[in-house]
């Protein structure tokens, strides 16, 4: 049994943690909104609720994080309430936070003066990744680190892999955040086609979702798409948020991402137009609205 402090109980931490709790460690939560974190502990026997990330964080072997972007994790990790002030020598923390590869060599440096080690650790999945526990973990950091939190994440994820040093885990996000949304949108152009065309969509997604167009898109979101669903998943307003660290970091080392910028671009102006909670394979709903 670990000792873990956990802090984030949105709709990815939430199921998150409870697989801790069902693996048998020592669950201390802390959420912003402190009914999430009473109900937590309600449906989570043996875990306790914490009144602040550093109760949270107090005598915690790891400390996981999962919030909202850059700001939101300086705003648990930094100052007399963050988790920094009562975490031990020797402990670990773990940023599942999707942020930028910057946040992690801030925290890194602000940690290894409390002898605490840091790990970067986005990850890929959605909710229903979460709750099945099957994430994908995306590490950044030291080797003997991630030795000891490995074991420990296998209780929500499928695969856990160390990239490189800190920052590798945020920027392997990065690509799968771009490679995401280039597939979504050639999906988007696809379906749009095979719809207007007539064709019996079942049979056509059945055909290709076998064959080299294959995806974990098309597969789990190929007939929401068609029939026009989007009210679960991945909320486009996120997906912004990711992509706009992507771009960032690619504008910082001169990369060019022409076909990103014009997908951001399509979903800012979808989130514009009301649809910032749609899941975002929302992006056919642009193509659908303009035929």
């Amino acid at each position: 049994m670990t000792k873990i402090g956990f802090i984030g109980l949105g709709v990815m931490g939430y199921p998150m943690a409870g697989h801790l709790v069902g693996a048998g460690h020592d669950v201390t939560v802390f959420n912003r909104t402190t009914e999430v974190a009473e109900r937590f502990v309600a449906e989570f026997a043996g875990s306790r609720q914490a009144m602040s990330p550093a109760e949270a964080a107090d005598g915690a072997d790891i400390v996981f994080t999962i919030v909202g972007n850059d700001d939101s994790v300086r705003a648990v990790v930094f100052g007399d309430d963050g988790a920094l002030a009562t975490m031990g020598d020797g402990a670990i923390l773990v940023d599942h936070t999707t942020a930028s590869a910057e946040l992690a060599l801030e925290l890194g440096a602000a940690a290894s003066e409390r002898g605490i080690r840091v790990i970067d650790a986005p990850v890929s999945g959605g909710q229903s990744g979460a709750e099945t526990g099957v994430l994908t973990v995306m590490c950044g950091g030291d080797e003997s680190a991630f030795a000891v939190v490995e074991p420990i994440m296998e209780a929500y994820s499928g695969t856990r892999t160390l990239i490189g040093p800190l920052g590798s885990g945020q920027r392997t996000k990065m690509i799968n955040q771009i490679a995401i949304a280039g597939l979504m949108q050639g999906l988007s152009e696809g379906l749009n086609l095979g719809i207007e065309s007539g064709l019996d969509m079942d049979k056509v997604l059945a055909t290709i979702s076998n064959g080299a167009a294959g995806s974990w898109q098309m597969t789990n979101r190929g007939h929401t798409m068609v029939a026009d669903k989007f009210d679960f998943g991945f909320a486009i307003e996120w997906m912004i948020k990711d992509l706009d660290i992507a771009l960032d970091e690619a504008r910082r080392i001169g990369v060019d991402t022409p076909v990103t910028d014009l997908v951001t671009s399509y979903y800012k102006e979808l989130a514009a137009a009301g649809e910032g909670r749609s899941d975002s394979s929302v992006l056919i709903r642009r193509l659908r609205a303009d035929s």
